[in-house]
């Protein structure tokens, strides 16, 4: 089997060959990894960019963009405008691909500007097998996926940002807001960020993994990892939730029992979108 040294310099080998590179960067740590390896095998042939939209967490942008400084490669913020497409705004199980394709558009329409030929993802070979629509998205931009040609999975990756010092190597997973929808409500600016406003709440009370799943009728149903359960169902705690919950517009509140389950609202999307983007190639390693 290889080891991390070996696949690490098969990914710098790889993106070398690929020759101006553009990495679609959220701040993530796939992201991060592939940025951070184009910074040092491209120099500056390779540059950033990260979509700024009512789904990204203030937060998040901000750390995305002392991230990018932290790498030492080039960075760019670009507005996207998924909220303005009804296809994404309807919120159908293909969300995703909508938003992705917004991203990639809008990245191709800057390549010439930014001398640059190709557009890389953080996608890894652990990606391949979910439910991701934006693979498709991908796929029909032709972009490619260095850390899955470099033979990276989720664990690799973890452990390359932790020997290169990446402060994000142990960072949590975080989807854009907008995956908080459950499937066939309509997404708005007004709903993510009430989303956004609850999730930074319950990280106030120490939950620093947690989802707000918003369903119809305005319930928030809360996912926080299983240890952390008893905390939240206590009388003093729950109060507090509920009132601020209520303050920032739900109407009902809800505690997962089974705890945080990644990528749990999938379960909602219609079976017919499911095999149709279970016959993604997955685009281009």
């Amino acid at each position: 089997m290889d080891d991390l040294s070996d696949k690490r310099d098969r990914l710098l080998a790889v993106l070398a060959s690929l020759g101006r590179v553009a990495v679609a960067f959220s701040g993530g740590v796939d992201s991060a990894v592939v940025a951070k390896a184009a910074a040092i095998a491209l120099g500056v042939d390779a540059v950033a960019v990260t979509a700024d939209s009512p789904s990204v967490p203030r937060a998040e942008l901000d750390d995305a963009v002392a991230l990018a400084a932290s790498i030492g490669i080039r960075h760019l913020v670009v507005r996207t405008a998924e909220f303005d497409n009804p296809a994404y705004a309807s919120n159908d199980g293909a969300r995703c691909y909508f938003c992705k394709s917004e991203l990639y558009n809008r990245i191709e329409s800057l390549l010439p500007e930014l001398g640059i030929d190709t557009i890389c993802s953080g996608a890894n070979l652990d990606d391949a097998g979910d439910y991701r629509p934006g693979l498709m998205a991908a796929a029909e931009h032709h972009v490619r996926h260095p850390l899955q040609k470099a033979g990276f999975t989720k664990a690799d990756v973890r452990e390359l940002a932790k020997q290169w010092r990446l402060p994000v190597w142990d960072k949590p997973a975080s989807p854009c807001l907008s995956s908080r929808l459950a499937p066939g409500l309509a997404v708005t600016p007004e709903r993510t960020l009430r989303i956004e406003r609850a999730e930074m709440f319950l990280r106030e009370l120490g939950m620093r993994v947690c989802r707000v799943r918003y369903h119809e009728g305005d319930l928030a149903r809360i996912e926080v990892e299983s240890e952390y359960l008893e905390r939240l169902a206590r009388p003093d705690t729950r109060r507090r939730i509920d009132e601020e919950f209520r303050r920032l517009g739900f109407r009902f509140v809800s505690l997962d029992l089974a705890g945080f389950q990644s990528g749990s609202l999938n379960q909602l999307v219609p079976l017919e979108l499911k095999m149709k983007f279970a016959a993604i190639p997955g685009g281009r390693p």
